[in-house]
């Protein structure tokens, strides 16, 4: 039976992932996965796509909010906005939305860090971001994910992939946060239905890559020859797009920890 072999979570979009052998599901995916997130002073938000040295910033989950490092610079601790804190009218994609900023501080140290204007914004119980309905039923909510609560791969996929490439990859490349070992190669394409341990959950959708799969989580720099998704392009390819792992709501909340056995029900 597969099983799950990896969690991991990124507190602060498009930043270093985080490991973890245990995790909270909660409707909106795991506790403290892009719950914060970068945006420009028009509000539109900020990814490594443009500014790939983001994969360098660690952002790790504190008692006050946030404890935020990088290479060159000081720690910061960011606690998490009160409930007047000021609010900013954000846009991710086609979803506009308002969130609590995080203050001057951070405001500051990320400005610095990007080189442009930059303000940190958290996802409170008063921002209301609906997953698309096309996939999701009423009442399913995200955060700053690009659409969906959660992203699931196989680990079998990744290894297929880098069969086919000049030099391997890591599975952080693609950021998911479940990752499942033991089943063919893009099992997960047909799966529909998942009970994880004591967690349920519904697969929807294909995740569509980006340049951002090209940016080394190592390094922060971009791969000068277009991989690993100029690869990808010549055998994942579907609607103009090219897809490699599964967009994931839930559907039980509960706790995930490495190793629990993935039933596909449907």
């Amino acid at each position: 039976m597969p099983a799950l072999s990896h969690l991991f979570i990124h507190p602060l979009k498009s930043t270093r992932g985080l490991s973890l052998t245990r995790a909270t599901v909660e409707p909106m995916g795991l506790e403290n996965d892009r719950r914060w997130m970068l945006v420009r002073s028009d509000g539109s938000f900020i990814t490594g796509r443009e500014n790939p040295s983001l994969v360098l910033v660690s952002a790790v989950p504190s008692e006050r909010g946030l404890r935020v490092s990088a290479p060159g610079h000081p720690d910061l601790e960011v606690p998490v906005p009160p409930a007047d804190a000021p609010r900013l009218e954000i846009t991710i994609w086609k979803d506009q939305c308002s969130a609590p900023q995080a203050g001057q501080e951070a405001d500051r140290w990320f400005s610095r860090y990007l080189g442009e204007p930059t303000h940190l914004v958290f996802v409170d119980a008063r921002m209301e971001r609906p997953v698309d309905p096309h996939y999701a039923a009423p009442g399913d909510r995200v955060g700053f994910t690009d659409g969906f609560p959660l992203l699931l791969v196989g680990q079998a996929s990744l290894e297929e992939l880098n069969r086919r490439l000049p030099r391997p990859i890591t599975m952080e490349h693609f950021r998911p946060n479940l990752v499942v070992e033991g089943s063919e190669p893009f099992a997960e394409d047909s799966w529909k239905r998942l009970r994880v341990g004591e967690v349920e959950l519904e697969v929807v959708k294909p995740c569509a890559r980006c340049v951002f799969t090209t940016v080394d989580p190592r390094t922060g720099q971009k791969a000068a020859d277009g991989e690993p998704l100029r690869t990808l392009a010549t055998f994942r390819r579907s609607e103009g797009k090219v897809m490699f792992g599964q967009n994931v709501l839930v559907r039980r909340p509960g706790t995930l920890q490495v190793g629990d056995p993935v039933q596909v029900l449907e």
